[in-house]
């Protein structure tokens, strides 16, 4: 056997796991992106009322779905909720 008959076996050991856990976490990405999503259609189908209660509005939904595909939109609500909050409590204003 030569070295590079060495290198190319070591190479394969030593591939599999990264190719592995590249396709888990393609697989773990993709089920997250799924979920988010979903939850994100939930909210859709609440009403004004509802959505008032957890401090969004029915125009937020609409600015998260114009976010690009790849982009989590229920992170993006929740950051406009807490700015919102933090908003609030630096002006003083009541709930």
């Amino acid at each position: 056997m030569t070295t590079i008959d060495h290198a190319t076996g070591g190479l394969c050991a030593t591939t599999r796991p990264t190719v592995m856990s590249r396709v888990m976490n393609t697989a773990v990405s993709l089920f997250r992106a799924w979920k988010h999503r979903s939850q994100f259609d939930r909210l859709g189908e609440m009403s004004d009322a509802e959505l008032a209660d957890i401090g969004l509005t029915r125009s937020d939904l609409r600015i998260a779905s114009d976010l690009p595909f790849g982009l989590d939109r229920t992170a993006h609500l929740n950051a406009i909720v807490r700015n919102r909050v933090d908003a609030c409590a630096a002006s003083g204003c009541a709930d």
